[in-house]
Parts: C-alpha cells; structure tokens; sequence
C-alpha cells in the first residue's frame, strides 16, 4: 500500500523532467495518474512507464496557457477517475536571458500565461472537484529564482515569484475545506526545461548544459539534482503526512539559496 493509495492525481507538463519524476513517483505510492502535456509522444511515454511499474495512468493533450483546455483536462481527469484528489501545476516554460529592456513584451506575457496563469486556471477548476471529494493538495513547482534575484531572469522569476505568492494566498482561503496548497522551489535540476537545448546546435547545447554544471557546481551541495529527487517532496505534500502543511514554499535546492554566491554569474 503506498502513500497515494486510491488518490486520483493530475500532473502537468509530465512528458519530461520534473513533471515525469512526481508523475513516476505518484503511479508507485498507488495513485491513479492523469499525465497532461502538450507532447503527446512524451506523455504517452510516461503512461506506458508507470503502467509497465504496475500502476494506472492516462493521457490527456493541453495547453496550460489555455483556460478551455485545462478546464477540460480537470474535467475529463476527475469523470474517468471517478474523483479528483491531487493537482501538480508543473508546466512550464523557461525565458531568454535578457535583461528588462532586451525582452520582448510578448515572450514576457508567454513566460507568464503559462508559469503563474496555468496553475492559476488549474487550481481554479480543480478546486470544486477537489471539495467534493472530501479535500485535497494542489502542489505548485515554483523555483528558487522565484525567492531571489537572479540574473537576465525577469519573466521566469516574475511568474515564480507570483506563483509562489498565490500558493500561500489561495492556502488562506482554502485550508479549512481541507484543500491544502503548497509549493516546491527547486533550484538546478537536470532537466531541459521546454526542450531549449534540443533546438539548438550540438555544440550550442552542449555549451548550455556545461554552463549549468558549472553553476551548479558552486553551490553547497556542489551539482544538479536528479528530477527523483523533487518527486519526493511532491509526494510527501500529497499525502496525509503532510496533512498539517498549508501554504508553504519549501525550497529543494542545494542550498542555493543560502548562500552569498561569488561564482562567475556575471
């Protein structure tokens, strides 16, 4: 029996990284897993590796930036499971490392719709379904550069930052329905966010990922996390163990965050 047991669970952006690990993670601890992602051929990947683990998953296309299509994500995810009782909002897209003049205003209101708006509209039709099973969790995945400055980061930073601030404010109004919300800041995990480095040449992604080893390496912890290693914290919030946890923005970072950094960020 696992943690999860009997719990029906969405997890956004789950074809990859982060949003895979919990995805993994809920299918083994007994959840029944909706995998919502706008790559089809990643999502159904994931499908088939918690199936293959034996647990119980499905498939649904959306678009996190688009409220009609996460409206019906919820929907289809709570009628199949017969009930909704855990949402991870975790799609998300990374920002160009500009500085504030440098941005373009619509890649700043994309970084937006689909980092602070999509588990907006997420929690917000997910959320009369999860008082109707009793309560629930609605876990976040902000990040540590939603707690800090951060440089050539605006939009990221500025949807992390809201989302963080929307998790404890919706924890405010929806703690004593039992819906516990929370959130996850993690700082560098080995994942390519939004599929950055597949679109660039080999050397170019190969640049980008030593350039986030080597950040990474500074830190106290001295490298990456392993995607795994926020699915369990993400466990953790979904289940009963964390039934007195509300609003609550835990950092799983490596100590990123902790420490007067003198690496060579500028």
């Amino acid at each position: 029996m696992g943690v999860l047991e009997g719990k029906v669970a969405i997890v956004t952006g789950a074809s990859s990284g982060i949003g895979r690990a919990i995805a993994l993670r809920y299918g083994r601890e007994g959840a029944r897993v909706f995998v919502a992602d706008i790559n089809d051929d990643g999502g159904n990947e994931t499908v088939k590796m918690i199936a293959d683990a034996g647990g119980q998953a499905g498939f649904i296309t959306c678009n996190t930036g688009d409220p009609e299509q996460v409206r019906a994500m919820v929907d289809q995810a709570a009628a199949k499971g017969g009930q909704l009782n855990i949402l991870v909002n975790n799609a998300g897209v990374g920002s160009g490392g500009n500085r504030a003049e440098d941005i373009e205003i619509d890649d700043f209101r994309r970084v937006i719709d689909i980092n602070l708006l999509g588990p907006f509209y997420g929690s917000k039709y997910a959320i009369p379904h999860l008082r109707a099973a009793g309560g629930g969790a609605i876990i976040n995945i902000a990040s540590s550069f939603g707690l800090i400055g951060a440089p050539n980061t605006g939009p990221y930073a500025a949807a992390k930052g809201g989302l963080i601030t929307l998790t404890k404010q919706m924890a405010v109004d929806y703690s004593r329905e039992n819906i516990r919300i929370n959130c996850i800041c993690p700082g560098y995990v080995d994942t390519d966010l939004g599929g950055r480095r597949a679109r660039m040449t080999p050397e170019d992604a190969a640049q980008a990922f030593a350039n986030r080893e080597a950040k990474a390496a500074i830190q106290p912890i001295g490298r990456q996390a392993k995607p795994d290693e926020m699915a369990g914290t993400a466990a953790f919030l979904a289940s009963d163990d964390a039934s007195y946890v509300v609003g609550a923005a835990i950092v799983v970072d490596g100590g990123s965050t902790i420490l007067h950094n003198i690496g060579q960020y500028f």
